[in-house]
């Protein structure tokens, strides 16, 4: 497979280095396209990718959309036209949309990552559009799975992913940023209470997906008896910390369909 890169920012960075890393891809069938220099340099100084100076110039099988929202409709024009798969990350551009942009021949799969995925760490989903093969959507499983973990669902689902891991590591660094401070409160450093927050909420992620135990079942191995966990779970309940996150995930993803995404 040869994949375009149209968009060398930090999001197109993240996905190539993974597929190279994976092994997914070599960065010798990688090429990729930005408006900016500096941005171009970076990306091929990270990836070892080829740079060109057009959209027409990269010549691939596969083109991955990575630019902002309002830079993609003149991208798209520039794609030749001919047997091509399109993976769009770029935000709020449904597969109506991009199906109505791209030339003839052009198949589409619309991404929804997070940031996390800068790290190897993303959850993204994915839908794909009415000519996208099963073999297009492994392109892109594989793409987005080698920085993380990576679902296909329903375009009208999309919003709803937005809401939840797209919006989500701002609420969680809300979360690790409140337990800090709470550290603090209680006497600890600000250095290490910030440290151990963050560990405690990587341990306790990793937990959920390695052990596959529901949430509340790892929750009550915690929490003894009269102990000090049951004393901050309920007071916890008692300030509405459910009911807080859960209206934060579904204000988010009805501002997303407010917004166009879906």
């Amino acid at each position: 497979m040869k994949l375009g890169v149209i968009g060398c920012g930090k999001m197109g960075s993240a996905l190539v280095e993974g597929a190279i890393r994976s092994g997914a891809i070599p960065a010798e069938n990688v090429s990729g396209c930005d408006a900016y220099p500096d941005a171009a340099k970076a990306f091929a100084a990270a990836t070892g990718a080829t740079i060109v100076e057009s959209i027409p110039e990269l010549a691939a099988e596969t083109y991955l959309l990575c630019t902002k929202p309002n830079q993609a409709g003149s991208a798209l024009a520039a794609l030749p036209e001919g047997e091509a798969l399109l993976i769009s990350v770029a935000a709020g551009l449904d597969t109506a949309w991009l199906e109505a942009h791209v030339p003839a021949g052009v198949r589409v799969i619309r991404c929804m990552p997070n940031t996390p995925a800068l790290v190897g760490k993303g959850a993204a989903a994915f839908c794909s559009g009415k000519a996208a093969t099963a073999e297009d959507a492994e392109v892109a499983r594989l793409l987005l799975g080698s920085v993380g973990i990576a679902v296909e669902l329903p375009e009208s689902l999309m919003d709803a992913v937005t809401g939840l891991s797209g919006s989500g590591p701002a609420f969680v660094y809300m979360m690790i940023e409140a337990m800090a401070d709470g550290g603090v409160r209680a006497g600890l450093p600000r250095a290490e209470a910030l440290k151990l927050a963050a560990q405690t909420v990587l341990g306790a992620a990793t937990m959920v997906l390695e052990t596959g135990l529901h949430p509340g079942v790892l929750k009550d191995q915690v929490t003894s008896p009269g102990g000090t966990t049951i004393a901050g779970v309920a007071e916890l309940e008692k300030r509405g910390m459910r009911a807080a996150f859960i209206e934060a995930v579904t204000t988010a993803a009805r501002r997303s369909a407010e917004m166009g995404g879906s």
